[in-house]
């Protein structure tokens, strides 16, 4: 299942207003909760949400914010376009507005929407993981990497949306339904390891 994204985000904000580090130091502690927050809702391949552009593949229309990639940035060459949860615009707009201005310091030379802490340029996809994986292990004890966002998000879909077909392949953007379910799909494994407990709680009982 994925991270509580909403409770991520807050809990990321509240530490960073309460911190008495560097303002670059909040404005970072910001920045991850924020990326938690929307990999939650939106798990796009860590190569385009790294390189989220405000903007371009990444707007603001009417009241809610997008993420608007042409065919040309997806590996399916197809368009993806994804509505932002509107639970997070807040949250958006803030770090937009107070804390991304801190990490670009004096140099605002980029539109990146993910800004590094020590260079004040583009976060890159190679070191975005790092916070990411750091971030979740402190808060959830488990280390979710941007890819498991992904795996997350299918399971999730699979397991709570069965109404709904091929909504797993939805979200990840995959044309073929059948790279979902072997590649990420955890549902049946998730849902076996349930019944097995239920099993062996039933025979501690004398059931």
């Amino acid at each position: 299942m994925t991270p509580s994204s909403s409770t991520m985000e807050k809990f990321s904000i509240a530490e960073a207003e309460s911190s008495a580090g560097t303002a670059v130091a909040r404005a970072k502690v910001v920045r991850d909760g924020l990326m938690i927050a929307l990999l939650a809702f939106c798990p796009n391949r860590q190569k385009n949400f790294a390189a989220l552009e405000i903007g371009k593949t990444f707007q603001k229309i009417g009241n809610s914010w997008w993420i608007v990639l042409d065919r040309r940035h997806t590996k399916t060459r197809r368009p993806d376009e994804r509505r932002v949860a509107d639970i997070l615009t807040p949250h958006i707009d803030r770090y937009l507005r107070q804390w991304r201005p801190i990490l670009l310091g004096s140099k605002a030379t980029t539109n990146a929407l993910w800004i590094s802490s020590t260079t004040g340029q583009a976060l890159t996809a190679k070191n975005m993981g790092t916070p990411i994986s750091k971030v979740t292990r402190e808060c959830l004890g488990v280390d979710v990497s941007p890819h498991l966002f992904r795996t997350a998000a299918a399971s999730t879909a699979a397991a709570y949306g069965g109404r709904t077909p091929h909504l797993a392949s939805a979200v990840l953007g995959h044309t073929d339904p059948r790279v979902t379910e072997e590649h990420y799909n955890r549902a049946t494994s998730m849902s076996a390891a349930k019944t097995y407990a239920e099993i062996v709680e039933a025979v501690m009982r004398g059931d």
